[in-house]
């Protein structure tokens, strides 16, 4: 039998940018997730004594802070050299050969395929040909899998490849490709990266998105790791994930429709951050809260959310377990009353005029409204995965639902006392 590790995406020391803006937030172990996966990684390779590892990509987030980022996955690469485990790899977009000015020489197991065409590396005693190429720039707009090589003869046959594939939601295109092109090359196996959630494309032959290692935030959520392959006969036996991420980071979505008071919302929420907290098996749980739905709650949460977002956090330190509560997000609205509007004409009017703004026209307000602010915001809250820009429709959408639910509130209020 021969198995191997499919990993990719690692992004080792990547700055999660934005953090800074939490006070409360748990740097330090947010920040040094990426190192504790690759080790458990290393770990596993250790403990299963695999065969073969293979990185599929985005080893780093971009160039090195400093070398410190370099001789840490130099020493864990060792760790598998002294165990005699091979690792191949590929470069992806994020460590593509122009992005990395800093370099240091890898242990001798390490074999990082060209950039400049397919290479292949025959690994004779277990007669698996490794085929793969990396980016030599960050945007590859080509598919490279057009010039892979045939497969070899009498040899179990996978290939690496960093890829969108034929695309997906909220990932660049990068040396985008076809599943029926990958299957007609003849491989037993593609080891593919660049898509962070896990994801089997196909499966005879197998061609498998292990996912990224480690989410790094709140829209990277689930369980992370690599897969492990067994192979016998040159044929895949099984396809298994592991299961190796040590923050895991998770939406609750709150349905408000049917809650009728704060104490309701504080319940539903517990209830989910109770659950998630099991799954997590112990790791650091990063968790939002968003809500869906239409009720009056929304009224109730809008008006006051530091309030709510420290409600959240005081929950976060009650449940047990490791909670760390990053932001509240309202997707919900309220319950609109016709009748409560005649009670009067001036707000009836605003609240129409913000609802009926189209995205165009809200973007151009935009421009006036915010562009001072945005120059004003902190660095951390104009970079990073989750950074806030008042121009983008989704913020602007957002900001109108808020508006909407103060002014709705403010209507039936009235109509309540009169």
């Amino acid at each position: 039998m021969f198995r191997f590790l499919h990993a990719a995406d690692i992004h080792l020391d990547s700055p999660l940018r934005g953090l800074t803006r939490y006070p409360d937030a748990p740097l330090e172990e947010l920040q040094g997730a990426t190192r504790a996966a690759l080790k458990n990684l290393v770990d596993q390779a250790l403990r299963l004594e695999v065969d073969l590892l293979v990185l599929a990509g985005d080893i780093y987030d971009g160039d090195w802070p400093d070398y410190n980022t370099g001789l840490f996955f130099v020493q864990q690469m060792s760790r598998l050299d002294a165990a005699g485990i091979p690792v191949i790899s590929v470069s992806g977009n994020h460590d593509a050969q122009s992005r990395i000015t800093r370099n240091l020489r890898l242990p001798p197991n390490v074999t990082s395929l060209s950039v400049e065409k397919p290479q292949t590396v025959l690994l004779e005693e277990a007669k698996v040909a490794v085929h793969g190429q990396g980016f030599a720039q960050p945007v590859i707009t080509d598919d490279l899998s057009k010039d892979y090589p045939a497969p070899v003869e009498g040899y179990f046959n996978l290939g690496i490849l960093h890829t969108s594939a034929d695309g997906r939601p909220g990932h660049d295109t990068y040396a985008p490709c076809s599943v029926e092109h990958l299957k007609r090359l003849g491989y037993q196996y593609w080891a593919l990266g660049h898509i962070h959630q896990r994801e089997i494309l196909n499966e005879n032959p197998w061609i498998v998105f292990c996912g990224n290692l480690q989410g790094r935030h709140a829209k990277e959520t689930g369980p992370k790791g690599a897969t492990l392959v067994s192979v016998e006969n040159s044929q895949v036996t099984e396809v298994k994930p592991l299961i190796l991420d040590v923050v895991r980071w998770t939406h609750l979505r709150i349905d408000i429709t049917e809650l009728e008071e704060p104490q309701d919302f504080w319940s539903a929420v517990e209830e989910q951050l109770v659950t998630e907290l099991a799954e997590a098996g112990g790791r650091l749980l990063a968790f939002r809260v968003e809500t869906v739905g239409s009720g009056p709650l929304h009224s109730h949460l809008s008006a006051d959310l530091e309030h709510w977002n420290h409600e959240l956090r005081n929950l976060s330190l009650q449940v047990g377990g490791r909670a760390w509560f990053e932001k509240l997000k309202l997707s919900s609205s309220v319950v609109r009353n016709p009748s409560d509007r005649e009670t009067d004409h001036t707000l009836t009017r605003l609240l129409d005029m913000v609802q009926n703004r189209s995205p165009e026209e809200l973007e151009e307000m935009s421009k006036d409204l915010f562009e001072t602010l945005h120059k004003k915001l902190p660095r951390a809250w104009r970079t990073g995965s989750d950074a806030f820009d008042p121009f983008s429709r989704e913020v602007l959408q957002s900001l109108v639902r808020d508006a909407s639910g103060i002014l709705e509130e403010r209507l039936t209020s009235k109509g309540r006392d009169s």
